[in-house]
């Protein structure tokens, strides 16, 4: 089956993708929760499926946070308490690769579909990125040229300004005197 014979309410936005993926550890992730979320099974059950494969999931495809992130996260993402009850163990996070992993393990057409979506998002941000980079790196190459052209100016007018400061011996005028 395809995504586009996929019903729409199986097809998850892409602002909604793109606002559950964090920056931790120096690479983006998603949650256990909100991967189980748009799957459309509980998160325990996802749990248990990635513990049954856990060969599948190296440290770079997916880890548990720790006690200080898992507290970092809960105090930067929860605007009510009412989010977190119930939670007592620290979410599992997975990288781009270890999202791609669990369409291996959780196999039904929800969780192909909405691994596409995700990789094309996590595709998105990696062309933002790369286009913002290529911009900055544009803009300081201009400022660098911008600035040497303003010394160069500086220089010009400095030697002008001297050369028009220099006294000359008067000239002699030529032609019909007085």
């Amino acid at each position: 089956m395809s995504t586009e014979q996929l019903p729409n309410e199986i097809l998850v936005p892409d602002e909604v993708v793109a606002r559950k993926i964090y920056f931790l550890r120096g690479i983006k992730v998603m949650l256990d929760r909100d991967l189980a979320e748009m799957y459309g099974v509980e998160t325990k059950r996802l749990k248990e499926q990635v513990r049954r494969n856990i060969e599948r999931f190296p440290p770079d495809f997916m880890f548990e946070m720790d006690k200080d992130e898992f507290e970092n996260w809960r105090n930067q993402n929860a605007s009510t308490n009412s989010e977190f009850v119930g939670l007592r163990h620290a979410p599992f996070a997975f990288s781009e690769h270890g999202v791609l992993m669990l369409s291996s393990v959780l196999n039904s057409p929800r969780a192909i579909a909405v691994n596409i979506r995700i990789m094309r998002i996590f595709t998105k941000l990696k062309e933002i990125v790369l286009s913002n980079a290529e911009m900055l790196y544009r803009m300081e190459r201009f400022e660098r040229d911008l600035e040497n052209q303003g010394k160069s100016i500086e220089a010009l007018l400095e030697m002008l300004d001297q050369y028009i400061e220099q006294t000359h011996e008067p000239r002699r005028l030529i032609g019909f005197g007085r």
